[in-house]
C-alpha cells in the first residue's frame, strides 16, 4: 500500500523532535510493561511443577488438594505450608516481585509503612502493601482510564462540533449557549458531588468524567467546520447533491482532524491528572484500588515515611513530563509551517 506523503512528512517531523520521539518510546514501553504486570508483579507463581504436572496459577485457579494440601479451596501461595508441600515433589517459579497491588506483606520486620529493602523494592504503604506493585497497577489503570476518556469524549466533541460548524445558524447559536452554560460548571466540584451519591466504580467514574470532558474539542472542530463549509469543493459537492454526512466526515473532517489531533495529548494529560486529583481527595476509584492519587495521599498522611512521597512525586512527574513532550512533538508534526 502506498503511504500518504503528507503523513510521512508528519512522522519525520515528529521524529525530528528528539524529546517527544524518545518520550513516546519510553512511555509506550512503560505502559506495555504495566499491561503484562501479572507476569512480573503478582502474588501467584508463574508456573508450578508438582508430581510431573505443570500448573499456571496466573491464568487458572488451582485447589490445595491438587498440590498436596488438605482442602478443596483455591490455593493461597503465600501460605508457607503450601509452599513446603509443593516443593517436596516439585518446584515453583515466582514473579520478580511476589506481590499483587492489594497483597499485604505479613512478614515485615518493622511496622508499616516499611522502608525499601530487598523484598519490597520501594517499601510498603501504611497497610503493608508493596509500593512498586501499587505503582505499576495504578499507572496501568490511570492510563487506560485516561485513554478511554480521551477517545470517547473526542468522538462526542467532534460530532457535536461538526454539526454546529457545518449547519451554523440557529443550531450553532443554540449549541453555543448550551456549551457556555455547561463549560461554566466547575467540573471537579460537580464530579465530587455526583461521586458522593454512590460508590464510584471504573465505569461510573468514566461516565461522569465524559459528561464534563466532551466540550474540550467542540470549539476547535466547530471553527474548522465553519471555515471548511465555505470552501469551493464543499460548495461543489453540495451542488452535486452529495449527502451532508458524507461532506462532513469525508471531506471536511480530515482537515479538521489536524487541530484535533494536536489537542488530544493535552486532553489525555488532563484526564489523567483529574483522576489522580479525585483519588487523592477520596472521590475516585473504589477504596483499595491501585491508584496514583492514593499514593500521593499516602505520602501526605505519612510524612515520617519519605519514600512514599518521593515515589509518588517522581512517578507522577515522569509521566506528566513524558506526556507533555509527546504533545509538543505532535503539535510540531501537524504544524503546516514546519512541514512546508
Amino acid at each position: 500500500m502506498r503511504r500518504n506523503p503528507v503523513n510521512v512528512d508528519r512522522w519525520a517531523q515528529f521524529k525530528s523532535n528528539k524529546r517527544g520521539y524518545w518520550s513516546l518510546w519510553i512511555f509506550s514501553f512503560l505502559f506495555l510493561l504495566s499491561l503484562v504486570g501479572e507476569l512480573w508483579i503478582n502474588d501467584k507463581p508463574i508456573m508450578i511443577s508438582y508430581q510431573q504436572n505443570w500448573y499456571f496459577p496466573i491464568v487458572q485457579d488451582i485447589t490445595e488438594d491438587r498440590l498436596g494440601g488438605d482442602f478443596d479451596i483455591v490455593t493461597d501461595y503465600r501460605d508457607p505450608y503450601m509452599v513446603k508441600q509443593i516443593e517436596k515433589e516439585g518446584w515453583i517459579i515466582w514473579p520478580l516481585v511476589p506481590f499483587y497491588y492489594d497483597s499485604i506483606n505479613f512478614e515485615l520486620t518493622e511496622s508499616a509503612p516499611s522502608a525499601p529493602n530487598h523484598i519490597n523494592y520501594l517499601g510498603t504503604d501504611d497497610q503493608g502493601r508493596d509500593l512498586l506493585a501499587r505503582l505499576v497497577y495504578g499507572f496501568r489503570i490511570s492510563v487506560l482510564f485516561a485513554l478511554t476518556l480521551t477517545l470517547v469524549s473526542s468522538v462526542i466533541g467532534i460530532v457535536i462540533g461538526a454539526i454546529q460548524g457545518y449547519y451554523g445558524g440557529k443550531i450553532d447559536l443554540f449549541g453555543q449557549r448550551i456549551l457556555e452554560i455547561w463549560e461554566g460548571l466547575p467540573m471537579l466540584f460537580m464530579l465530587i458531588i455526583l461521586a458522593s451519591f454512590v460508590e464510584p466504580t471504573f465505569s461510573w467514574l468514566l461516565g461522569l468524567m465524559i459528561l464534563f470532558s466532551w466540550p474540550s474539542l467542540v470549539s476547535v472542530v466547530r471553527a474548522e467546520f465553519l471555515r471548511g463549509r465555505h470552501l469551493e469543493y464543499v460548495k461543489a459537492a453540495n451542488a452535486l447533491g452529495v449527502k451532508d454526512s458524507k461532506i462532513m466526515f469525508k471531506h471536511i473532517l480530515p482537515n479538521a482532524m489536524i487541530a484535533t489531533l494536536t489537542f488530544m495529548p493535552y486532553l489525555f494529560t488532563g484526564a489523567l491528572t483529574t483522576l489522580t486529583s479525585l483519588d487523592f481527595l477520596g472521590f475516585g476509584l473504589p477504596l483499595g484500588s491501585a491508584s496514583l492519587g492514593e499514593m500521593v495521599a499516602q505520602g501526605k498522611d505519612n510524612l515520617h515515611a519519605p519514600w512514599l512521597a518521593i515515589t509518588a512525586f517522581i512517578s507522577l512527574s515522569t509521566i506528566l513530563v513524558l506526556l507533555v513532550f509527546i504533545g509538543e512533538a505532535t503539535r510540531d508534526a501537524f504544524d503546516p509551517r514546519k512541514n512546508s
